[in-house]
């Protein structure tokens, strides 16, 4: 069939609105219609060039729609509602069996080669050149084929516009706070970044029943947001950030989590925590980044710095949990919403995106 999609052929962009065709789904994957997807730092990072993905790539890792057709020995059915997510967990390698399917080692070997996690590319431009699975999702198409190990199921009342940011700024943002840094009542927690994913991480924490929760950024009306989501403080990201939070937070935050994969702003991070406490990493920095840390403090004062893939989520457990929140009015994700586009605006996302003007932009189809 035919799909119109937004490609990524070199690294800088634009993306391109391409006429695709598309395979039918083959064992174990589904055809989906895509109803909304996401704009999100990950798509920009590969846009950009900071993750180097195999191009031309149909770009898009944060979707939602309907199942339109299964392949053979799919466990969905035709009109289900889906939302998908970016680790296409196999459920039985050593890291799934463990409970962190998030680290799904066909997964993320899926991931870097551009396919699905049966190895199969979908797509084919009108010469015939192949182009790759954006993180198994490719969700800037009309259709697209995944496995179902990247699918969760939905109610069908569940806006598909919303039910989208489930799959990427909730599982990972959330899903930080949660099992990452596993906030509790009480805590003081403060968190570097207010994108999606940032935002999501601060209605985690409120969610979880944090005391004080600081949200840090350089834009302005990004930190005002913060506060309409349940942010007590708020501070300005720059040189006095660490201070601002320490001083906030009675001598650091007890669980500081960073969204902006800018590997300085992870060493305020680590600085604005408190002895005991605990720093998690979400962003993905460029591969050639590192870190100074002091080294003396994660022993003398039993500080723990700790990475966070996919927030740490289960997806298939994790997203009916947070719905059931949205749904009590205790995660309300809808409030990231930034901007609807359709799929010929996808670049202008991107621009607003980069330049810090949007938290959480949908393409909608």
């Amino acid at each position: 069939m035919k799909s119109r999609g937004a490609v990524l052929t070199a690294v800088g962009g634009p993306l391109s609105i391409e006429e695709l065709e598309l395979d039918p789904p083959g064992p174990g994957e589904l055809l989906v219609r895509v109803r909304a997807t996401g704009l999100c730092h990950s798509d920009l990072s590969v846009i950009d060039g900071s993750r180097l993905r195999p191009l031309p790539m149909v770009l898009g890792h944060e979707a939602a729609g309907e199942v339109v057709e299964t392949g053979p020995g799919a466990e969905f059915a035709v009109g289900d509602h889906v939302v998908l997510s970016f680790v296409p967990a196999c459920g039985a390698c050593r890291r799934c069996v463990s409970g962190r399917q998030a680290l799904c080692e066909p997964g993320a070997a899926a991931n870097r080669e551009g396919t699905l996690l049966g190895g199969a590319r979908r797509w084919r431009l009108p010469d015939g050149t192949r182009p790759n699975h954006h993180l198994g999702v490719s969700g800037f198409a009309e259709y697209t084929v995944v496995s179902e190990k990247s699918a969760t199921l939905v109610d069908p009342d569940l806006p598909l516009d919303v039910a989208a940011l489930f799959g990427c700024a909730v599982l990972t943002g959330t899903g930080a706070a949660f099992y990452s840094a596993q906030v509790v009542p009480g805590d003081r927690v403060a968190v570097f970044g207010l994108g999606g994913v940032g935002l999501a991480a601060v209605l985690g924490a409120v969610a979880a029943g944090a005391s004080q929760v600081v949200a840090v950024d350089v834009v302005e009306h990004k930190r005002a947001l913060a506060r309409t989501l349940g942010a007590t403080h708020d501070a300005a990201g720059g040189p006095d950030a660490v201070t601002a939070v320490r001083d906030l937070t009675g001598g650091g935050a007890d669980k500081v989590i960073d969204t902006t994969g800018v590997a300085a702003v992870l060493e305020q991070a680590y600085l604005a925590t408190a002895a005991g406490g605990t720093t998690v990493t979400v962003g993905l920095p460029h591969p050639d980044r590192t870190v100074t840390l002091p080294a003396l403090s994660l022993v003398a004062e039993e500080r723990t710095l700790k990475g966070s893939y996919l927030g740490s989520c289960v997806p298939r457990r994790d997203v009916p949990r947070f719905v059931d929140l949205y749904r009590a009015g205790r995660l309300p994700v809808d409030g990231l919403l930034s901007g609807r586009l359709a799929l010929d605006e996808v670049n202008a996302g991107f621009t607003r995106l980069a330049a810090g003007d949007a938290v959480r932009q949908v393409v909608v189809l």
